[in-house]
């Protein structure tokens, strides 16, 4: 089984940066496929990005890349979450999540998960 531990949410300006860290341990971790996902007050989980732990190409949701950047560190067995430009809609609990499925887009598509990290941007 794998673990997951997030840390690195704050409360930030608009316009500021932030990076997110999960630190991942377990299982044998080339079989799973770690993401983000985030959740905003009173709105349901919603997927932001996912890398494979071995080999593909990472992916971010259409409506943050170019904001926001995943990547990982094989040594380290950490995965990162590079956070610019963030805007006040931002605002939300941020997963650091794993699954044997080879595209993940969805939450359901994820079934171990971190604590979450709050991230609050504000106006």
């Amino acid at each position: 089984q794998v673990q997951l531990v997030e840390s690195g949410g704050g409360l930030v300006q608009s316009g500021g940066s932030l990076r997110l860290s999960c630190e991942v341990s377990g299982d044998t971790l080339s079989n799973y496929v770690l993401g983000w996902l985030r959740q905003a007050p009173g709105k349901g989980r919603k997927f932001v990005a996912s890398v494979p732990w071995t080999g593909g190409t990472e992916f971010t949701a259409g409506s943050l890349a170019g904001r926001f950047t995943i990547s990982k560190d094989s040594v380290k067995n950490m995965v990162y979450l590079q956070m610019d430009s963030l805007k006040p809609e931002d605002t939300a609990v941020y997963y650091c999540a794993a699954t044997g499925r080879r595209i993940p887009r969805t939450p359901d598509d994820f079934s171990i998960w971190g604590q979450g990290t709050q991230v609050t941007v504000s106006s």
